[in-house]
């Protein structure tokens, strides 16, 4: 059985009185991209920190690459490269020059060192200004000279947090593209608050709210789930219900709160058994009974109502 890259397990994290992570459990398997994801204050730097070693928990334990946080860390950060929200850099020194630095640093073989450093360089798109000072460089670029100090030792887990922030969208683009790449060769887990760019990157999701996993899934399972078929009609909801229900296959009526329908009518979401498309049905039997409809559509559940879903769990 392969071991999991990153194994958490009953992770508890206090600051005093506050609980800032909750017995959280997951893993991410090797070469697995997932996005990280939850509102400010849900825990997810906290979770980050304790995994790159920079925190300890107060409870339960996790593994990176089968080493403890706590109690091997040294072998945790030999096998595990980190790119926090701000990256901190040293504005007088030119890339190259600090890329070198922190090879070093990290120990990376002399005989292969400068390969390394033309391989990262390439890899995050930062060869053109590889002889500019860092304090000279946008944002975008020392994000991505970031991204390339987390490669250098070439480690086998990416932990990359927030590292769209404060990007035009063409530095977006870019990095994106970065990430995406990194994918199989190493396991990637990367935090983001903008759920486009997590659906364009990575596999699966995991969405903390409170210091709790409310959602652990795979996009391609989101992408494949049953859809709901969308009724609005003339009538009340004492006379749709029961004609809805009524209809072989459907197993579920809800009335649609959120989203105030015209005066007159009534509006469903209508839930039905797995592959069957109940549109046609819905129609004719509304027809028949002489309720005219406004609106029938399907619709099919997105990351961002399973995101809104889960950031708004109190619980």
């Amino acid at each position: 059985m392969t071991q999991p890259a990153i194994q958490v397990q009953d992770l508890t994290k206090n600051y005093g009185p506050v609980v800032a992570v909750d017995r959280i459990n997951f893993e991410v398997a090797p070469g697995e991209l997932v996005g990280f994801l939850g509102n400010n204050g849900a825990g997810k730097s906290t979770t980050m920190r304790v995994l790159t070693t920079f925190l300890p928990a107060s409870s339960g334990y996790a593994r990176v690459n089968g080493f403890d946080v706590m109690y091997q860390s040294d072998d945790v950060r030999k096998h595990l490269g980190y790119l926090p929200e701000s990256v901190p850099l040293y504005s007088e020194m030119r890339v190259e020059e600090y890329l070198q630095y922190r090879a070093k640093l990290k120990s990376v073989d002399r005989t292969t060192r400068t390969k390394r450093i033309d391989y990262c360089l390439d890899r995050c798109r930062i060869k053109g200004v590889r002889r500019r000072l860092l304090g000279t460089l946008s944002k975008g670029y020392r994000q991505r000279v970031g991204l390339a100090d987390t490669l250098l030792a070439d480690p086998k887990v990416l932990i990359l947090d927030e590292p769209l922030s404060g990007l035009d969208p063409v530095q977006q683009e870019e990095t994106l593209k970065a990430v995406k790449e990194l994918g199989g060769q190493h396991t990637v887990l990367f935090s983001s608050h903008h759920l486009p760019d997590v659906e364009k990157v990575c596999d699966r999701v995991i969405i903390i709210n409170r210091g709790r996993i409310k959602f652990d899934g795979k996009l391609s399972a989101i992408a494949a789930s049953v859809p709901t078929v969308v009724v609005e009609a003339r009538g009340t909801t004492a006379q749709l219900e029961p004609l809805l229900l009524g209809i072989n296959g459907v197993l579920e009526i809800k009335p649609i709160t959120a989203e105030a329908p015209a005066e007159g009518f009534a509006a469903f979401e209508v839930h039905a058994e797995p592959g069957l498309d109940v549109r046609e049905k819905v129609a004719g039997r509304l027809h028949e009974k002489g309720h005219p409809i406004r609106r029938l559509e399907q619709r099919r559940e997105k990351l961002e109502d399973i995101y809104m879903r889960s950031a708004m769990r109190g619980e």
